[in-house]
């Protein structure tokens, strides 16, 4: 069953799909196929940090044009994202983190990911 405003991938997810990883399930991968899946600013943040780093040997770049080509829509981040991370309990300390369930929460999505500290914020995060 999709989620009824569609999906935010967070970074993890957002690369099996790109690059058809066996870690994301055919039943995930045909939900997310014609599904709404959104892609935050803060995942390709997060990606141009790894790839300056040398831990991502994708460039932001080219995981913005394969987002492009599979038909996900970006989300920006906005003020009332930013301060609704201040209304998060403490379950996860990593800011970026923190801001996907906010983002998610905020525009009605599900948030899918592959951390598990993010349990904590309850059924608006699916971990896979």
């Amino acid at each position: 069953m999709a989620a009824q405003g569609g999906y935010l991938l967070d970074t993890c997810v957002l690369l099996w799909w790109l690059s058809g990883d066996p870690r994301l399930s055919r039943e995930w991968e045909e939900r997310l196929r014609g599904a709404r899946c959104l892609v935050s600013a803060a995942s390709i943040w997060e990606a141009a940090i790894k790839h300056q780093l040398g831990k991502l040997p994708v460039s932001p770049q080219s995981l913005i044009t394969a987002a492009q080509q599979a038909g996900f829509a970006f989300l920006a981040i906005t003020p009332d994202h930013a301060v609704a991370t201040a209304l998060l309990p403490p379950h996860h300390k990593d800011p970026l983190d923190r801001l996907l369930v906010a983002q998610a929460r905020s525009e009605g999505v599900l948030l899918l990911s592959t951390d598990r500290a993010l349990k904590g914020y309850g059924p608006g995060v699916r971990l896979l």
